[in-house]
């Protein structure tokens, strides 16, 4: 199955995309929080992040979803920065921090991305996409007339806006977001994400329209679809009925979902007891 980009670029439709999406950057309302800073004059919002797009790292991931890294691994590209501010944060040295990165141009990003398809990656995972949509757009048309051809893997923190979400149709085969809060004050307590629930429920919706229940070949491959993650948090911090029940409520019963059970108290979260320790197996088994 050939990634849906391909058709978007020969029809134009990807360079117009691009464009309006850049366009938006001049004050910055890619996502929930609408800074409305100018990041084409390299202003800097919530997310730290100005014109160009950072990069933390990018490698061979082979600890996804089996799915998603498959025998050859997922191409991964780490992006710096967030629109979210998770107190227990794995990746708080580059999604919070001043922790050195590296800033790319679009030819630079496409480079990445051509270099990851070049090592037999089966796809290119966008860690962090959200705030660097635009500059992603940009690079994908460097890369795709360079013979870029293997799926892209939108791997998100699930705090989105549904309208730049429905941006991405046809260009994005596959969405890996999370489904991290069913509370609101949660939310906002955990990860200063005014009305997560809202946001993210509209977006996983159009997200779902776009590509439908993940699509798994002969060799366990996932080429298009969407798959769910629920990270499980202590003492149900993170509403996992609640959000199961939208889930069964709202998407197709064959909905594929990831029930992590990985949590670590990193970053900030000795500041708060109940965030202080891992899931118990009982948590995990009631989350289940």
């Amino acid at each position: 199955m050939k990634p849906s980009y391909l058709k978007t670029f020969e029809t134009g439709k990807l360079e117009k995309t691009a464009q309006e999406a850049f366009t938006l950057l001049g004050s910055c309302v890619i996502c929930p929080r609408k800074c409305k800073v100018d990041r084409l004059k390299d202003q800097k919002g919530f997310c730290k992040t100005g014109l160009k797009a950072r990069v933390y790292s990018f490698m061979v991931h082979h600890g996804e979803e089996p799915p998603v890294s498959g025998e050859n691994g997922s191409g991964t590209i780490f992006f710096a920065g967030c629109n979210m501010a998770c107190v227990y944060c794995q990746n708080y040295e580059f999604s919070q921090e001043s922790c050195p990165a590296r800033e790319v141009d679009s030819r630079e990003l496409a480079n990445i991305m051509l270099e990851l398809q070049n090592i037999r990656c089966h796809n290119i995972n966008l860690v962090t996409p959200t705030h660097v949509l635009p500059q992603i757009l940009k690079a994908l048309l460097i890369a795709i007339p360079e013979g870029l051809n293997i799926p892209l893997v939108y791997n998100t923190s699930g705090y989105e806006l549904a309208e730049m979400i429905a941006l991405l149709e046809g260009i994005v085969d596959i969405y890996l977001p999370d489904m991290r809060y069913a509370d609101n004050e949660t939310a906002i307590k955990y990860s200063s994400a005014a009305n997560y629930p809202g946001y993210n429920q509209k977006a996983l919706k159009e997200m779902q329209r776009q590509v439908g229940v993940a699509q798994i070949d002969k060799s366990g491959i996932i080429n298009k679809g969407l798959v769910i993650r629920h990270l499980v948090l202590p003492q149900d911090l993170s509403g996992t009925g609640k959000i199961m029940e939208f889930i069964a409520r709202e998407l197709p019963k064959e909905t594929y979902i990831s029930l992590m059970s990985q949590y670590m108290p990193c970053y900030k979260s000795g500041k708060f007891p109940e965030l202080s320790r891992r899931i118990n197996m009982k948590e995990y088994e009631q989350a289940g």
